[in-house]
């Protein structure tokens, strides 16, 4: 973790309870100190909660995301259920996507009718204003961050990165390799650059609006982009993540940064100019923290499926990532991917139980 003066040292760990969950978040992504780390998971919000199981039954997935009152249920059940630290908004990464005049179905993932493939295709795409196209997602973080603001619990949104993004376009649907749209790097360059920017400007002011209705921290999810070669990763994926990086800087809100499978471009993720690189599990925790060091912090990286472990050893493996982690200038103990659906409540409570247990002596 960062460096700091004794007198910050003691004042801070004096009073813990003068950190709010939110102080805490907030200031672990601007790498100042804290009393230890924040700790949330993604997708904390799912199938292993019956409390969500519940809220689900007789709707669809997409329908489910644009009814507020629902969408805002399942997103703050995990503060009661495990007693994670902040609240991420239930969406998807598609959410905002069928108001550029793109038909996308869930079969149960996402299906696109006509894959985006032509120059044509992409110059038809229209750009929407998030509050027009997606208004219930802004009345969802608004109610929210009206619920949250009397416990002080930080409210995260969150965004589909371009290349992810042009990754299902291009497919048509989910894949092992994409190689429709890794063949487009050489064959059809100019249609997947024409894409990526008009995808650039959709996240940028769909995160923008999101900030605007109470998000206080945002979350790019670039899940695809670890399948390019380093090379082309930083052609193609870090000058858009610089761009929307930069774009959304005076918002003022910390933008983390996710991209699974991206071990060989870490050092290109802390490029980004985002204030925390979120890590999945195959990151050697230790090795990013030294190469990270004051430059950005660091979030996650148990593998989830660890979470079926007894409480002891999860707790053994979150000590050990909080010694790993010491060189990076602030860490948000996390997940190295989603939360799976047959995961333990017992495991996920656990995971949590382990980070409050880092600011007092092992148990």
């Amino acid at each position: 973790m960062a460096s700091r003066s004794l007198g910050e040292t003691e004042r801070v760990l004096a009073r813990p309870e003068g950190i709010t969950r939110t102080d805490r978040l907030l200031r672990a992504c601007r790498g100042e100190a804290v009393d230890r780390p924040p700790v949330w998971l993604m997708r904390q919000a799912g199938r292993y909660l019956p409390e969500y199981r519940r809220v689900r039954e007789g709707i669809s997935f997409l329908d489910m995301c644009a009814d507020v009152d629902r969408a805002v249920e399942v997103s703050l059940q995990p503060l009661a259920a495990v007693g994670t630290e902040a609240v991420i908004f239930f969406s998807d990464i598609f959410t905002p996507i069928p108001g550029m005049g793109i038909d996308v179905a869930f079969q149960p993932g996402p299906v696109i009718a006509t894959p985006i493939r032509s120059a044509e295709q992409v110059e038809k795409l229209r750009v929407p204003d998030a509050t027009e196209s997606v208004p219930f997602v802004m009345e969802i973080l608004r109610t929210l961050r009206r619920e949250l603001s009397q416990p002080a619990v930080p409210l995260l949104g969150f965004a589909g990165a371009p290349f992810t993004l042009a990754a299902y376009l291009v497919e048509g649907r989910g894949s092992r390799d994409f190689a429709t749209v890794k063949r487009m790097l050489t064959r059809a360059p100019e249609v997947l650059r024409a894409l990526q920017a008009r995808l650039t400007d959709l996240v940028v002011g769909y995160l923008a609006a999101q900030v605007e209705a109470g998000a206080q921290a945002v979350q790019l999810f670039d899940t695809w982009a670890g399948l390019l070669a380093r090379d082309d990763y930083r052609e193609w994926v870090l000058p858009v993540h610089q761009q929307i990086v930069e774009r959304l800087r005076s918002r003022g809100a910390p933008i983390i940064l996710y991209v699974k499978n991206g071990a060989h471009v870490v050092p290109e993720m802390i490029e980004s100019g985002a204030d925390v690189i979120s890590l999945d599990w195959r990151v050697d925790l230790a090795s990013a923290a030294r190469l990270a060091g004051d430059r950005v912090s660091l979030q996650g990286n148990l593998d989830p499926c660890h979470l079926a472990a007894p409480p002891a050893e999860i707790e053994r493996r979150v000590r050990a990532m909080a010694d790993a982690v010491t060189p990076a200038r602030g860490w948000i103990l996390n997940l190295g991917h989603g939360c799976l659906p047959d995961t333990p409540v017992e495991g996920v409570r656990a995971f949590t139980d382990a980070a409050r247990a880092l600011g007092g002596p092992p148990r």
